[in-house]
């Protein structure tokens, strides 16, 4: 299988291996750990369409080179622009990729993720609703926005919130990472596959003569193994993460936590309180807002309402994002100076103006998805 095109190289970002009905998509920024910057959106995106609309290709394979699947957007190009006061061409490149990860979602034809590495905030976008998510044992999920003063987006509130019982608002509010076992027990992934049988797996799929759910599942299944979650890992405790995290307020979820950790030390309990700290307060608290109503939204409006949190954050109602920028990426002395500086003191109008329309005189139009049919969802597991 000969990848199309010119050879493996920074400048082609996205590369296709190809054979009659099967084609792979490869992310090819490994020594950027395959972040997606504008130029690798409108190539996933051109690429996904033309393989859709195309009626001798049947699956659709999606992996990556290099040591990470895709730890997310290019957030110093939003930065940048930002700076510049040019906040409209960073809104409308940030809605090319919510256009892309709709796309990805709602993909008429089967979609194999194989995801052996770090999926991360926009690798995670792009991913988490495909229809089959493969893990393996290198696999590590995370949302860590909130650090950088921004929140999960991308569509997350939709996703996380589709999690058993409150488990993505601790996903979301403290930045936990997961392995590749802890994300098929919780739902984000759907099989388990060690990385040894990968390129295994990847060959029999291209061997498929029809490419029908049934028989993709039998051939995933195949090489799927069982892998019990290591006895530390938070999901065993599932009962006491939802009394936490459950309450309407952060900084009620942060004090339940603290409370708890004055009589009982538990490590991911001081962890999740040390993350709490150290990010963001007001993007938190955004959120927890947007993860509450994503619950009840379709993966659609959860898009739209990232469009319009996002365009907010460029314009820097708040400058927290590029605080977290300048603290975590630029200077990376680690230590940003938020404003409001503790969640006490962030207000739900400051929260609620992340949500108004910007009148379109500035430059902005809201996001206009396209039309098409959503696809019923790959279950999520119960556990």
């Amino acid at each position: 299988m000969a990848p199309n095109g010119p050879s493996n190289c920074e400048d082609n970002k996205v590369l296709v291996e190809a054979n009659s009905h099967v084609k792979t998509v490869i992310l090819n920024r490994p020594l950027k750990l395959n972040v997606l910057d504008p130029q690798m959106v409108l190539q996933l995106s051109e690429e996904f369409q033309k393989l859709e609309n195309d009626p001798a290709v049947g699956l659709v394979i999606v992996k990556a080179n290099g040591r990470a699947f895709c730890v997310g957007g290019d957030v110093l190009e939003y930065y940048q622009l930002s700076v510049l006061g040019e906040w409209p061409l960073a809104a409308q490149i940030y809605q090319e990729q919510l256009t892309l990860d709709y796309l990805v979602a709602t993909y008429t034809k089967p979609l194999v993720f194989l995801i052996n590495g770090a999926v991360m905030g926009g690798g995670a976008g792009l991913s988490m609703n495909a229809r089959y998510r493969v893990v393996t044992e290198n696999a590590v999920f995370a949302m860590p926005e909130a650090v950088l003063g921004h929140y999960p987006d991308v569509g997350a509130s939709y996703f996380l919130s589709r999690l058993p019982g409150f488990f993505g608002e601790y996903l979301g509010l403290t930045g936990a990472r997961l392995n590749g076992a802890e994300m098929v027990a919780c739902g984000l992934a759907t099989h388990f596959v060690p990385s040894k049988n990968l390129l295994l797996l990847e060959k029999s799929l291209h061997e498929v003569d029809i490419a029908e759910p049934n028989t993709i599942q039998g051939i995933i299944n195949k090489y799927t193994q069982q892998v019990p979650l290591k006895e530390d890992s938070v999901l065993h405790r599932l009962n006491l993460l939802d009394h936490f995290f459950s309450k309407q307020k952060a900084e009620q979820i942060l004090s339940s936590l603290e409370q708890e950790n004055a009589t009982l030390k538990q490590e991911w309990i001081t962890k999740s309180i040390r993350s709490m700290k150290a990010a963001s307060p007001i993007y938190l608290k955004i959120f927890l807002m947007s993860i509450r109503k994503g619950r009840l939204e379709s993966l659609e409006e959860c898009l739209i309402r990232d469009s319009r949190i996002f365009a907010h954050t460029v314009r820097r109602v708040s400058n927290d994002a590029h605080e977290g920028i300048r603290a975590t990426l630029l200077e990376k002395n680690y230590k940003p100076k938020w404003k409001p500086s503790k969640l006490e003191l962030v207000s739900n109008d400051m929260v609620e103006i992340y949500l108004t329309k910007i009148p379109e005189n500035e430059g902005w139009k809201e996001l206009k998805l396209p039309p098409r049919d959503m696809r019923k969802k790959a279950p999520r597991a119960k556990l």
